[in-house]
């Protein structure tokens, strides 16, 4: 029997009911004759508030909330990839073969595709033990990933009944497994899962490799790990879509879950219209083979801007059960912030900061903390990294959202205003911006790319930081009148902004740069600026050492070296040091 209780007020997507205390806390109801999704949000004896993910309008006072007995939960399996959801996993195209114009009332919860037959090769036999997570199928869901088909996290038992291989649809029964109290447990394609209760893992692990995302600024100076929090705050136009486009098309994550949470119609549009046509470097497959949008823009029902959030991370925790390197892109973690605002007014709970509630900070705890790397129950290494866009009001970071988010990120990725205007992309800020992993990664660069690496990335950023000083007292009294160590450092920084933190997304060369190479740029710097600094030293005048052709090869290095003959990056900086040895010898003299 399902539960029943009656409407008796409506505030947006804020319903109250009557006659519900057999209902229970976070569970899926269908509210009113259109049957429109919600969720329980406070219990109170027989009287509950509900958050509807549907347009209200029309819902009149003694309509029917009926329970559905479970939480609000969403379907994992093939079908995802590939595939545009909105906030509550409801299928874009589907809802367009529908309804062309606009998400109709009362469609129901349409899901990934039960009609389409998947090719299914199963791995077990009669008599096999399956544990909780063990792998018994597999489906070529693209022809970039293999879709592990898993054992709930919470079921396992002795397999006594196997299909054989061949096409099914997401609900067709393809295992049978006994449980310990002797029950059947019938095994499909698809699993449901509630989105607000992270999936289970064996052990969680230590950080250890980055997130290579090919963009030198991050990967060099403030590098992302694999199962690591990223805050990208930035104001209007600074770059926040473009730098996490660049992350979705070049970091190397095996599946990326992209959520437009409340982004403006066009923004979004223009999302939904360009990832399709990316090509995946890795395969040279459309991207959208690895690729999940969650597209919930700023006028679809604010409470599944909330959900989707939530939707989104735990599609990503599904993939990394299954083993893989998972990142999510989450734009922007703002306007979800202020759908809980809207709701929280709505139910006239008390304001905190800026009419945020109170329980902002928790809620953003509890979405960055499903980040991490872990251990699956099934032993296999993999993560979910997070990396979420901040759109702070006016650019203004002392705002709740973005000093909140600083709270629980590791990565600070700070866009700036002022480097945006003067056209130097990313337009993050070299000196705000800051990476808790430079620390945890510096062993893996070592290893992996240079011993020196990570001391000469400290060295540029010791330099930039001079710079800034230096440029107080150049707007003061000019930079002719600085001593000549003094002018090297402000020419060096100069050439580490345009030849190494300027980086071209359109240029095909420019706009993903491997690791090695980023060493090489970095070697190429620090030469001249040793090179130069040995000339300095000797008297010679910055105006005459920035006069060897050589320093216009350094400017243009990162688009005429090809990332397939990095020998050059070699020739240019034995060039320099025979260019600055001549002029030092011309001097000796």
């Amino acid at each position: 029997m399902k539960n029943k209780g009656n409407v008796t007020l409506v505030n947006g997507p804020v319903v109250m009911g009557s006659g519900m205390g057999a209902f229970k806390l976070n569970e899926m109801v269908t509210v009113g004759n259109q049957r429109l999704i919600g969720e329980v949000v406070i219990l109170e004896q027989d009287r509950a508030t509900v958050q509807v993910y549907e347009e209200t309008e029309g819902l009149r006072a003694g309509e029917e909330i009926i329970s559905t007995g479970d939480p609000l939960s969403i379907s994992l399996g093939p079908g995802m990839l590939g595939n545009m959801f909105d906030g509550i996993q409801r299928p874009l195209k589907k809802i367009e073969s529908i309804s062309p114009n606009f998400i109709p009332e009362g469609i129901g919860l349409l899901s990934i595709d039960t009609e389409k037959l998947w090719e299914v090769k199963l791995n077990v036999k009669e008599g096999d033990y399956l544990a909780a997570g063990a792998v018994y199928g597999t489906v070529q869901e693209t022809a970039s990933v293999l879709h592990k088909l898993l054992v709930p996290p919470l079921v396992a038992g002795k397999v006594v009944e196997v299909k054989p291989d061949g096409e099914y649809k997401i609900e067709d029964t393809v295992v049978v497994i006994e449980l310990k109290s002797g029950a059947r447990h019938e095994l499909t394609l698809v699993q449901k899962w509630p989105v607000r209760k992270g999936r289970p893992t064996k052990e969680r692990l230590p950080i250890y490799k980055p997130l290579i995302t090919g963009q030198r600024v991050i990967d060099t100076f403030f590098p992302v790990a694999k199962g690591g929090t990223v805050g990208l705050p930035g104001g209007f136009g600074t770059g926040k879509t473009v730098t996490q486009h660049q992350l979705a098309k070049w970091s190397d994550a095996d599946i990326i879950v992209y959520i437009g949470c409340g982004e403006r119609g066009n923004e979004m549009t223009n999302v939904l219209e360009e990832f399709p046509s990316l090509i995946d470097p890795r395969t040279n497959r459309p991207l959208m083979e690895r690729t999940i949008l969650i597209a919930n823009t700023s006028n679809m029902p604010v409470a599944a801007r909330e959900a989707s959030i939530y939707t989104g991370i735990t599609m990503a925790e599904y993939f990394r059960d299954m083993g893989y390197d998972v990142a999510i892109m989450a734009d922007s973690t703002s306007r979800w912030a202020e759908a809980l605002r809207e709701i929280a007014g709505r139910l006239e709970e008390m304001p905190a900061e800026e009419g945020y509630p109170a329980y902002l900070p928790s809620r953003l705890a509890q979405f960055y903390e499903r980040a991490g790397c872990v251990k699956t129950l099934n032993n296999e290494e993999a993560s979910v990294t997070i990396i979420g866009a901040v759109s702070p009001p006016g650019g203004d970071f002392s705002e709740p959202v973005t000093e909140n988010t600083k709270r629980f990120v590791s990565a600070f990725l700070a866009l700036d205003k002022k480097l945006a205007y003067a056209r130097h992309y990313p337009a993050i800020n070299y000196l705000t911006s800051y990476s808790s992993y430079v620390t945890i990664l510096h062993d893996w660069y070592r290893d992996n790319v240079a011993p020196d690496m990570m001391y000469i990335r400290g060295k540029m950023v010791k330099l930039l930081q001079e710079e800034e000083k230096l440029n107080e007292i150049v707007q003061l009294i000019g930079e002719d009148v600085l001593p000549n160590d003094q002018q090297l450092i402000l020419e060096t920084a100069r050439t580490i902004k345009k030849s190494f933190l300027q980086q071209n997304a359109l240029h095909k060369e420019d706009t993903y740069v491997s690791l090695e190479k980023q060493y090489k740029m970095l070697k190429v710097i620090d030469v001249f600026y040793e090179s130069a600094l040995a000339c300095v030293k000797l008297g010679i005048p910055v105006s005459i050492i920035r006069k060897v052709p050589i320093y216009q090869e350094i400017i243009k290095m990162k688009y005429d070296v090809p990332n397939s003959n990095l020998a050059l990056l070699d020739e240019l900086t034995d060039k320099i040091k025979a260019g600055y040895d001549e002029l030092k010898a011309k001097y000796q003299e």
